[in-house]
């Protein structure tokens, strides 16, 4: 069943961005939960190999953003890529080897993070130029008016599974529920900005740091317990966040994979199902195929 909202309300903006590199300084190393140094390839630039539905977790890596990490070079112009580019948006490779390639949207970290077939990634390079075509922002349900839509392209809803059950609440599939006790960087922040990192999933770290997360994929959709994204982001008891991997684990205390907000509402107006399945690969795969 097809969701009522105000789909044929939303305006779509061409937004541009390029490829950004990997940055660092001369100091390098990083210290992790059980203060043992570190330094591992993790944000920026083009990573290969990672795309929704693969572990989100167990790389040699820090804090990995999956394909491309977009921004803009005006830092205004870089804060409206990042506030209304949404999850699905479709991002066409405008120069480079892969020009021509289209991509979707997984996510919000520091950059703009867009999946792309492996073989058009390989093409990829920093400095490679974009164009999104931005919508989402402002979507709203008409049947769920207590629940708020962050980050999330209309053509999306439909394929995640997302529907009105026959008790009038909002039934949503997710990989799997994050206790409010994961809930790490990124509390505090605006939700259509980056993502929050989830605590709890350090493989190879000491067990008492686990909270059961080390499964996670990127693209899972998931549900924060006790969290309430709707005017930002924070703890309140008796709100649910639905959200959607788009980074992989980081070794600092306090972060770890993170979700880019999609729903936020009172918990009473979710019915949250588990449902392994509940992933981004299948949804943008068949919004268009990624080339």
């Amino acid at each position: 069943m097809t969701l009522l909202c105000n789909r044929d309300r939303l305006v779509t903006q061409v937004l541009t961005g390029e490829v950004w590199p990997a940055l660092g300084d001369r100091h390098g190393y990083r210290t992790d939960a059980d203060g043992h140094p570190f330094l591992l390839p993790g944000m920026g630039a083009v990573t290969l190999g990672v795309h929704p539905g693969d572990p989100a977790t167990g790389y040699a890596a820090d804090h990995l953003e999956p394909g491309l990490s977009v921004r803009h070079r005006d830092e205004r112009a870089n804060m409206a890529l990042q506030f209304l580019t949404c999850v699905g948006n479709a991002v066409t490779l405008r120069s480079g080897p892969s020009a021509g390639a289209v991509g979707r949207v997984i996510g919000q970290h520091a950059y703009v993070l867009v999946d792309l077939a492996e073989e058009a990634l390989a093409g990829v390079t920093v400095g490679d130029t974009v164009t999104v075509h931005a919508r989402g922002q402002g979507l709203r349900l008409t049947e769920h008016p207590d629940i708020v839509v962050k980050n999330t392209d209309p053509g999306l809803l439909d394929l995640l599974g997302i529907d009105t059950g026959a008790d009038g609440r909002l039934r949503v599939p997710v990989a799997t529920r994050v206790p409010a006790a994961a809930v790490g960087a990124g509390a505090g922040m605006y939700s259509e900005f980056a993502n929050t990192d989830l605590m709890g999933a350090y493989p190879g770290q000491k067990s008492d740091l686990s909270l059961g997360l080390e499964g996670l994929r990127v693209g899972d959709l998931v549900a924060l317990d006790d969290q309430d994204h709707r005017f930002g982001r924070g703890h309140r008891p008796g709100f649910t966040t639905i959200g959607v991997i788009s980074t992989g684990h980081c070794r600092l205390f306090g972060h770890g994979p993170g979700p880019s907000t999609l729903l936020s509402g009172p918990a009473s107006a979710f019915d949250v199902r588990i449902d392994d399945a509940a992933n981004l690969a299948s949804a943008l795969t068949t919004m268009g195929d990624l080339s």
